[in-house]
């Protein structure tokens, strides 16, 4: 009858959580449709990656559940929302090892079978299965290690097999959401509390520019480097070739070299011999394919970047210009801009006092919040709430700030082969591989969120019966949980104080884990006023991307456009600098030594070299004759003499084409 009760009883917690999982289902395809077009995304990447996101919101959801069901009260109405034990521990189970299965087996397998290049299934089946055993291999090793250690302590218990098992996936997943989780509490109040200067940003924004159109412009030219070969490859009707003939076509099709790049697809001679191997090769397609295909993905990467950075630039600039006038208006919204950037609300007036006054002293107070030590520690009293809902609602936001401050990290460190998460046009195996993670993240972190309470809190709960004595059961599990607050200080503490930078001017690597904000003078990376000139001319359309993607007309889905057009406001200054920026021929690594000295010595060069030889020191000579012994005559005086001036000339001419200013030297009159 108890038990009749109890179950009648949770049915409204039951309802309202099939309700919440709803509307995270929505949630979750909304960001999906974010990132994938979901018509032509095909079944295979749309399902994996919808469990792998949806999952870990569940799991952010059942924990404030299985607290509130754990919780020691007889008020079943302060419970808030509960469940019954045996629906807690099957929705665990359930969770846990989906969660698991996607991590380690189905999302590897997948990102590799997208990536692998080859036309069919069954050659990227087998190119799948080749790439990741050799990583479940690394991992195999690694953990015959800790079996052998195991079987040595304990002896063999196949119950405790499992413990071993998921204490060792737990372990993996806390270690990476320890350096993800503590370079992103470093990030997040600091970069609200930097944005709420506006014209920090807008520099900011201008001393990245120089830097993100150079990696643009280099993706560009890679791609058009395969599509030439492409082209090239499509010209051999003969030899090997025959035998891949509708893959090359297809190949053709979809570079569209004529249509989007007229100028790249004219023949160069000598080159077939030099860019195209003999023998034409299964796997020489096959990786030209994935070439091909990375490039462009990395391509639309860039210049989505580089079209999010000139509107945040042209807003921000926007923004510092209403202080004059009082009025905000951003004027007219882009053709692929959403239904809020759409949608009208303020008035000018109102829009200037909101983003001018408003929201960065809404910036601060949330840098405030977020960044203080005792705000971020979740020292909840669950004894004297009782797991009501207002503790579960906190709960879960904690919960959600821990993995955000996680996710963060893995879209600004970019080191990850250059993956990259691309509105509309995510590569498949970049969208797996940020599923995976998500879904790898989910479980430690939630689970040591937990044991942030007290033991007699977080012990009675389902999540510590199916995991937590498993883990504790281990030393390995035990001494993660007790070092983890103080192993996280390791990344903050090297995100606070700059320990990336000192690392890359120390080692020479070009890391993108290094935060550029801090980088105020853009050495390396060009100054902002070259990242503010060059904003400029892509806004007001003179630039040379804008000027070709102009004469090339309306470009194919894949060949997006490189700027975003915008409406140029009035008393915009005019273009001042030439189309693109210095370019120091230097790598990224030995871009730190074009320091202040260095441009010094350039500056002092060019004036010297401009500066134009006196009339005396070019006369010095001219009046000594060569004795007769030497074969020196008067003829040959004076033919010396004109040779002399004529190579003089020579040289002038020489200075002159260089671009020195030089003053033609004067005509020597002769004396009779």
């Amino acid at each position: 009858m108890a038990s009749a009760l109890s179950a009648a009883s949770a049915v409204g917690s039951e309802v309202f959580a099939a309700i919440a999982l709803l509307v995270l289902s929505f949630v979750v395809l909304l960001i999906l449709r974010y990132y994938l077009p979901l018509r032509s995304t095909p079944a295979y990447v749309l399902v994996p990656i919808f469990f792998a996101l949806w999952l870990p919101a569940f799991i952010v959801l059942l924990v404030p559940i299985d607290l509130a069901s754990s919780a020691a009260t007889d008020d079943v109405a302060a419970r808030g929302i509960w469940f019954p034990p045996r629906l807690l521990l099957v929705s665990w189970r359930i969770t846990y090892w989906l969660t698991f299965a996607l991590t380690w087996f189905i999302l590897p397998i997948l990102a590799e079978y997208s990536d692998a290049g080859y036309r069919e299934p069954r050659d990227r089946v087998m190119y799948s299965l080749r790439q990741n055993a050799q990583y479940q291999a690394i991992v195999l090793g690694s953990g015959i290690l800790g079996l052998v250690y195991y079987f040595i302590t304990y002896g063999f218990h196949l119950v405790f097999l499992k413990g071993v098992v998921m204490a060792l996936a737990y372990c993996w997943g806390l270690f990476l959401a320890i350096y993800l989780m503590g370079h992103g509490l470093v990030t997040i109040p600091r970069t609200l509390f930097r944005n709420a200067s506006i014209s920090g940003r807008l520099r900011r924004l201008q001393s990245h520019a120089p830097k993100l159109y150079e990696r643009m412009e280099d993706a560009i030219m890679n791609l058009e480097e395969l599509e030439v070969q492409v082209s090239e490859l499509s010209k051999r009707k003969t030899g090997t070739a025959r035998n891949f003939q509708e893959w090359i076509e297809e190949l053709a099709d979809m570079c569209n070299v004529p249509e989007s790049r007229p100028g790249s697809s004219m023949p160069r001679i000598g080159t077939e011999s030099r860019i195209l191997p003999t023998v034409i090769t299964e796997k020489y397609m096959a990786d030209l394919t994935r070439q091909l295909d990375r490039a462009r993905h990395a391509r639309s990467r860039y210049v989505d970047e580089w079209n999010l950075l000139l509107l945040d630039a042209s807003r921000t600039q926007a923004i510092l210009d209403s202080a004059a006038s009082k009025k905000l208006d951003f004027g007219s919204a882009t053709p692929g801009s959403s239904f809020l950037e759409r949608t009208t609300i303020l008035n000018p007036y109102s829009r200037y006092v909101y983003h001018f006054h408003v929201l960065p002293a809404l910036r601060v107070f949330l840098a405030q919040f977020v960044g203080d030590p005792a705000q971020r520690s979740p020292s909840l009293d669950w004894r004297k709430g009782a797991g009501g809902l207002c503790w579960q609602v906190i709960a879960a936001l904690w919960i959600m700030y821990m993995c955000a401050a996680a996710l963060i990290s893995m879209t600004e460190v970019k080191v990850w082969r250059g993956r990259a998460l691309v509105r509309r046009n995510t590569a498949y195996e970049s969208g797996f591989w940020y599923a995976s993670y998500v879904a790898r993240l989910s479980v430690p972190l939630s689970y040591n969120f937990m044991t942030f309470l007290s033991p007699t809190v977080f012990m009675k709960t389902r999540f510590y019966d199916f995991l937590g004595q498993l883990i504790d059961f281990t030393p390995l599990g035990n001494w993660f949980d007790n070092l983890f607050p103080i192993l996280v200080l390791i990344p903050v503490c090297a995100t606070l104080f700059g320990l990336y930078g000192k690392v890359k001017r120390m080692v020479g690597f070009d890391m993108d884990l290094v935060d550029e904000e801090e980088n105020e003078t853009g050495y390396g990376t060009g100054s902002w006023r070259e990242g503010r000139a060059l904003i400029e001319r892509e806004l007001n359309g003179t630039s040379l991307s804008r000027r070709e993607a102009i004469i090339g007309g309306s470009a194919a889905r894949s060949s997006p456009i490189l700027s975003v057009p915008a409406a140029r406001r009035e008393g915009a200054p005019q273009p001042r600098s030439p189309p693109r920026p210095r370019h120091t021929g230097t790598t990224d690594g030995d871009a730190e030594d074009d320091n202040f000295f260095t441009s010094l010595g350039h500056r002092m060069k060019n004036t010297i070299d401009t500066i134009e030889t006196p009339k005396w020191f070019q006369e010095i000579g001219d009046g000594i004759k060569k004795p007769k012994w030497l074969g020196g005559d008067e003829e040959g005086t004076q033919a010396g003499s004109s040779s002399a001036a004529g190579s003089g000339s020579g040289k002038r001419r020489y200075i002159s084409r260089n671009g020195y200013q030089s003053n033609p030297a004067p005509d020597e009159t002769t004396t009779e």
